[in-house]
Formats: C-alpha cells, structure tokens, sequence
C-alpha cells in the first residue's frame, strides 16, 4: 500500500513539473539590454540588476556595452552587470552621423554573432536600461511564438500609417507600432536584427521625412529612427507581433483593475504627492560611485495609504515608490560591493533592509488580465440606450490654470453646475508649477485634481498655455481610477443652463457628442492629410464634449501628442491652412483634438443645440444647455468681454462684481431675434454675477459691510468697465475656442493691449479693500484706546496731591486732547449716518 501511494505520489509530482515547470527547464531564455559608457547608464543598469535578482527572472542577463576606445580608457563600471562589449556606433563609421540610438540594433546583431551564449538560447527578452522587472518574464507565458513575437504597444508611430511605411518597407500594411518590452523567439531575432539595424540607417538617412507630421517626433530631428528601424525591419519579413499593453507600466499611471504589470519603464517624470522624480535630471549622475548617496526617498508605504483612498489610483502610487525604491536598495547594495563605509543608520535604510519592504517587493506574476492582447479585446457595437434602464454614470470635468482669471470663472461653473441638475460629480483639472501653486489661494472653489503644468513645454521650452486642457486630461486619467462610463469635458468660461447627459444626445461608444466648430478649415486641407492618417474622419467639433471612457482613454494620450504636433508645424501656421487669423498656431489645441479622433476614426455626432455663444441669434424653441462666453458680447450701451478681467481678483476681493447689465424690461419688445438673443446675455451676465455674490457672502466679513462695501465697489467698477468695455477682445478670445458667427464665417477679433488709464484704473479698483465700516471700526477703537489711556493718566496723577500745583498745564493738554477726540469722533459718526 506504502508503494501504491509513494507512487501517486510521485505521479502528481510528476505532472505538476509537466504543467508548470517543464517549459522552464527545456526552454532556455536570455534577457539584453543595451547601454552606453556613461555615469547615466550606469545607475539605470544598477536598478535593473538589482531588479532582476529581487524578480527571480530565469536565464542569464547580458549588458550590451557600447563604448569607444577612449571611453573606455576612463570607464568606472565594468563591474556592474555580466557584460558583451560592442564596437561604438555612436557616431557612425560611413557617414559620421551622430546617433546613439543606433547602438541598441547594433548591440544585438553583434552579440547574436559573437557571443558563444547565443548559440545556446531558445528565447530572447531585449529590454531597456530605464526599466525595473517587478516578476520573471517568460516569452512563452507571454505567448510568444516562433514568428510571432510579443511586444509592447508604443501608438504615437503614426509613420506605420503614412508615407514613411510605404517608403520603407514593401509591406507597410504589416508594420506594428510596437517597443519597450520584446520577447523573440531565437530563429526570429537571427532573421530580424540585421533588417532592424539597416531599416534604422535607412530611416535616419531620410531627412526628408523626418518632419513631426511624418514621423510624430515633436524635434523633427529623427530621433525615433531606431524605433521605426525595428518595425519596418519586421515588416519587411512579415513578422507580425502580438501586442500587449498591460505588461509594461510607467510610473506614475495607474494600472488598469486586475492587471498586474511585470515591467516598470520610468522614461517619463512621476510623483507621489510633493515627492517626484525625473530620470533626466540626473544625465551626469555620479551616484553609483559616490558612497552613500541615493535619489531622494520618495513617501513611506503608510503615508501612501493617507495620500489617496481609492484602491486602484493608490496600488500605482505604490508601484511608483517600489520603482525608485528599488533603485535606492541597488545603489546601496552596490555601495557595498564598491568597497564604501558602512552608511550611518536611518529611517530610510532601515525600511529598505526590513522584512516588510521585502515582502512588498516580492516578485509580482502575470494574471491572465494581463496576458490579453489588445487585439483579443472586444469592441461593442454603438448602440441606443433605452432610457427606461439605469442610466450611465457621468463625470464633468474642466481645465484651468492658477490665476485668479480662471478663478472667477471656475466659480461661475461650479454654481451653474449646481444648478444645472447635471447627474455625476465634476473635477477642476487644476494646471499649476510649484511657484504658482505655493501662492494660490483658490483650492477649494471645487473638486480638484492637480496637473504639472506644461504651459512651457519641459522638452521644447514653447509657450503654449492650450496645451494643458489635453495633458491635464491624460494625467488624470492616468492618476485617478474613474467610476463613470461616460465623460463630459467643459471650458472653464462656460455657464451651464441644464443637464448634459449621454442618453439625451445620443452619445455612445465610438460615437461622441459634440458641438460645431466650423472654422477649423484645415480638416478640409493640407493640415488634415499631414497629421492623420484619416484625414476624411477629421470632425470640425469642439466646445462641449461627451465621450465614453473607454474612447478616451484610447484617445487621451493621441489628443495630447497631436497638439504637440501640429503645434511644432510652423510651416503651416498660415490663416489660409487653419483659419487662425494671428497665424501663431493659438488653435493647435483644437486641431489635437480633431484630429487625434480621426486617428481613431471616431464619429462624432454634431450638436448644434447644446451650446450658444452670449450675443448669438438662438434658434427658435431650442434650450441651450451652456453658455460660452468666450467672446465679447453686448445688449445696448452695455457690454463683456472675459479678456477684460484677465488682471482682475474678482474672487479673494470682498463684493466684487460686474457691471450689471440692462434690465430686460428695458429691451426693445418689437424685434424678437434681437429679444431673444439680448434676454440669453443677460441671463449669463446675471448668473456670473449670482455666483461671485454666493461665493462673497460665504468668505467675506458681516452682513452690514455687504451694503457699504457692495455698493462702493460696483460703483468704481462700473467706472472701470465703461473704459474697458471699449477695449477689443484679447489673443485669449481666440485661444479659448473662438466661435462662428450666424453665417459661419470666424468672428473677426483684434488683439490690442490696455491702455495706460485703463490699467490705472484697473490698479484703483484692487487697492482699496477693505469694507468702509471695518474701516471706521478700526479707528473708533483706536480713538477708544488713547481716550481710554488719557483717563489712566489722569487719575495717577490726581492722586499726587502734593505736585497738584504742576500738575495744572498737562490737565489743559488733557481736555484739549479729549475735546479733540470728542470732535473727531462726532465727525466720523456723522460721515457714517451719511453713508447708511
């Protein structure tokens, strides 16, 4: 019986080796990584060594060092990794080119043909420097198959789509927008890596096309040669990948639920709240050799826990302090073998030794969540919700800047919100440096989520302020786990009238809502066929917007980087191309939009009775949903114009208001176009207006000052407006999604600056504010007090009876000084009752 079940026993054992450990061991893998001689590369390849032994990944690892002769000769760190040596191609043999990205093909081809370990591999894992492996990664888990290799999804490659692809390869209908992450069975690395790396030559000689609208590289320089070289490479023998996008991660995204990513890539900058790090700040970093020293410690595991309470946005946050944690603990552990001190206690080096900072970075292993291809997922057909079932949640969400510009106009949104009885929550994407946001003062004027601001672009320095509404909706889609199924994006200068819901406009996946934008002519020219390959899909559309999750998150990363590229376009900033009528590429935001949609041929459904510009003709029984008074607008003598109050803290100052427009009795009853386009200004006038006083009456001081102050303030500010008023609309009318008119013509705005006496004027309404009655307050104390003191004075002094005789001259001084207070006091009562 003993033998019956010794024998089961090893049976089982048997098929769990069959199951899970054979492949293990009769399939053999290798991990690359190419690097150059250079401090940089040196703390990324510490990371990653220390990241794959914390990983368990299988197979050896193999650093391909790309060095010259005289680099090498200063070179500190052949010591950090197990090591293949490659010729430089840096600066290329032939045409003396420099392109370090070179180095990566390059590398490969020389170590596939050199190396004695390639000859006994099955599957190759290249990965790069910048990378941490959180668990093993094994090709055939992944899926990976001989002619089918797996790889990561890298969609900004929009030369597989055009002109480039059909220049470069005979079958550009194959090439895959792929990198990072590349899992190749060895047969196809042996094939591919010579086409990768003469693919990569040929694409880098062809400066002809290295044009952001070809290419999708923002400098135009040919950066992402390489990139291209690897797909065309592929394409031209047919090697058609299986893609994932749930392998690799950055930091600082949140990763999709049930997803477990196997691969960190810190390429971009990330943060844990005041905490961030960017791995190009440390291009000349010596740390590796500097004894002791480490990046600086990112937030604990418990204050993680305090900085954010949802379970999904908090497990990236985690995931982001393991990224430079692991770091940390590589440089430490290669202090050691370095030969430095031992390195002085603390709290931080504790944690990175202690049991429980081992177990949160244990190796992590992939779920099948993970393991499905993007072209596994099921795409629904649009179709139309019957409104008897429970409806879709929806989120609002609106871009602003830290000024008190957007200020006051966040405070005219979030109270129409209100009481627009719009279903869902709204969240103010809140744009701001580190400068800005140590000064501002208008944190809680609605939910907010904070975005580093891009107004300056970190990597180009352009000035571009439009491109923070994309960006902003990116990170936080990216930085927060949303529970909405349908999205609706606002301006911040907009005043909404009544719901905006999905259901109602008949939005659905696939299939957005938006609003007319005519003039953006270059979807109907060249513009459109230079920056998508769909130029047909492009939707002149914008304003509001209802979209499905789903799409924009798909969508979010392509309207950000299409801006980016249109923006860097300069040859086609002509009026005559993009109906930009200052030619500066103010629009470039806008035409991001479109035609990151059309990238996705996304079909939107135009709705021209959503949004009304205040001062536009309505239509006849139609209800508006929104205001957008991005443009100046008039009823009679009366006007406004947002440009006008750009400089003007019409929030933090007590009472602030703007001039009230005219009475609607007052209006002509005889046209009724007029009357109906007059009665909309006014309603969007007063609603500003009912929104400033609301926020006032909860911030500023006691009822009584409300009527001295209130009514002292919109008297200097109507004397302000009437100069201003007359002042044409600034660049920003423009910026802002400038609008049609009836005729579909672009409203013609000029761009001039504030006269002297207007910014004079301007300057007298912000100085004076404090209420009159704190005011007189504050000097009746102030006379209460010295009277108060005259009598302390006085009775010390009458008790002296033997120096009563010298004590005559300071009693005149005093009923002098107290008739003088009695008189003045008298006066500022008086002026008082005047005032009431």
């Amino acid at each position: 019986m003993k033998k019956v079940l010794i024998l089961m026993l090893l049976m089982m054992m048997g098929n769990i080796d069959i199951t899970k450990g054979a492949k293990k061991v009769s399939w053999k893998v290798h991990t690359l990584f190419s690097v150059e001689c250079q401090n940089y590369f040196d703390w990324q390849t510490v990371g990653l060594m220390n990241s794959y032994r914390k990983a368990k990944q299988p197979g050896p690892i193999t650093r391909l060092l790309s060095c010259t002769d005289e680099e090498k000769k200063n070179y500190k760190g052949m010591h950090l990794a197990p090591t293949f040596e490659v010729p430089s191609m840096s600066r290329h043999p032939i045409t003396g080119d420099w392109y370090p990205a070179i180095n990566k093909p390059a590398g490969v081809v020389h170590w596939l043909k050199h190396s004695k370990e390639a000859k006994n591999v099955d599957w190759v894992l290249i990965l790069d420097a910048d990378m941490i492996i959180r668990g093993p990664i094994l090709p055939w888990e992944l899926g990976a198959e001989k002619g089918r290799p797996v790889a990561a999804y890298y969609g900004y490659l929009k030369g597989c789509d055009n002109i480039l692809a059909k220049l470069h390869t005979k079958h550009p209908d194959l090439c895959d927008k792929v990198g990072g992450l590349l899992a190749f069975h060895i047969s196809d690395l042996r094939r591919f890596a010579p086409l990768w790396l003469s693919k990569t030559e040929e694409v880098r000689e062809d400066k002809e096309h290295w044009a952001t609208n070809i290419t999708g590289d923002i400098y135009g320089k040919g950066w992402i040669s390489e990139m291209y070289g690897y797909s065309f490479g592929a394409a031209e023998i047919g090697l058609r990948h299986k893609i994932n996008d749930n392998l690799m991660l950055y930091p600082g995204y949140v990763p999709r639920e049930g997803i477990e990513p196997v691969l960190l890539h810190y390429g971009l900058p990330f943060s844990v709240g005041n905490w961030s790090f960017n791995k190009l700040a440390h291009h000349d970093d010596g740390i590796v050799y500097e004894c002791n020293q480490l990046f600086p410690e990112p937030p604990y595991p418990k204050e993680v826990l305090q900085l954010e309470l949802d379970a999904n946005r908090r497990r990236g946050l985690f995931i982001s302090i393991e990224c430079i944690n692991t770091i940390n603990e590589g440089l430490l552990l290669q202090h050691g073998a370095n030969g430095c001190p031992k390195p002085a206690w603390s709290k931080y080096l504790s944690f990175l030794k202690s049991k429980s900072f081992a177990e949160l970075t244990k190796p992590k292993y992939v779920t099948p969540a993970t393991l499905k291809m993007m072209d596994e997922e099921i795409i629904e057909a649009p179709v139309d919700r019957d409104d008897r079932k429970a409806h879709p949640k929806i989120h609002t969400v609106f871009s602003t800047e830290c000024t008190t510009y957007f200020d006051w106009q966040t405070v005219g949104l979030m109270h129409s919100f209100r009481l627009s009885g719009q279903p869902g929550n709204i969240t103010r994407l809140l744009s701001c440096n580190d400068e800005d946001l140590r000064k501002y003062k208008g944190n809680d004027l609605a939910p907010t989520h904070y975005v580093p601001s891009m107004s300056r672009h970190p990597l180009t320095g352009d000035w571009y302020p439009a491109i923070n509404k994309p960006a902003a909706v990116l990170h936080w889609l990216n930085h927060v786990n949303v529970d909405a199924e349908y999205i609706v994006i606002l301006d911040a200068d907009m005043i909404m009238r009544g719901p905006i819901t999905p259901w109602e406009f008949k939005a659905s996946r696939g299939h957005p809502v938006s609003t007319p934008y005519d003039y953006l002519i270059g979807c109907d020219n060249e513009l459109a066929k230079l920056h998508t390959s769909h130029p047909e899909a492009c939707d002149k559309v914008g304003g509001v917007i209802i979209m499905h999750i789903d799409d924009l998150r798909k969508f979010a990363m392509l309207w950000l980087h299409k801006t980016e590229e249109v923006r860097a376009d300069r040859a086609h900033y002509a009026r005559n191309i993009t109906g930009d009528i200052y030619e500066s590429g103010w629009i470039s935001e806008m035409y991001g939009y479109s035609f990151g949609a059309a990238e996705l041929k996304l079909k939107h459904t135009i709705n021209s009775e959503i949004l009304i510009y205040p001062g536009y003709v309505p239509a006849l029984n139609v209800k508006y949903r929104v205001f957008h008074y991005g443009l100046r607008f008039s009823v009679g003598n009366w006007s406004f114009d947002k440009a006008d109050w750009r400089e003007v803290d019409m929030v933090n100052r007590c009472w602030s208001q703007f001039p009230d427009p005219p009475d609607s009795s007052t209006l002509d009853q005889a046209n009724q176009e007029n009357l109906r386009r007059d009665m909309l200004s006014i309603e969007c006038a007063k609603t500003l207006n009912q929104a400033l006083e609301l926020h006032h009456k909860k911030k500023c001081p006691s009822a009584d000052s409300i009527l001295i102050s209130k009514g002292d303030e919109n008297t200097e500010e109507r004397g302000t407006s009437k100069e201003i008023g007359n002042t044409d609309a600034s660049i920003d009318s423009i910026t802002n999604h400038v609008a049609t008119n009836n005729s579909g013509e672009l409203a013609s705005v000029q761009k001039e600056e504030l006269s002297s006496v207007q910014k004079e004027e301007l300057a007298s309404v912000q100085k004076d504010e404090i209420p009159k009655s704190l005011r007189f307050w504050v000097v009746f104390l102030w006379a209460f007090s010295g009277f108060g003191f005259l009598v302390v004075i006085f009775l010390v002094y009458s008790g002296h009876s033997k120096r009563r005789t010298r004590m005559k001259h300071p009693s005149r001084r005093r009923r002098s000084f107290q008739s003088g207070f009695m008189e003045s006091n008298g006066r500022d009562r008086h002026g008082r009752d005047v005032d009431l």
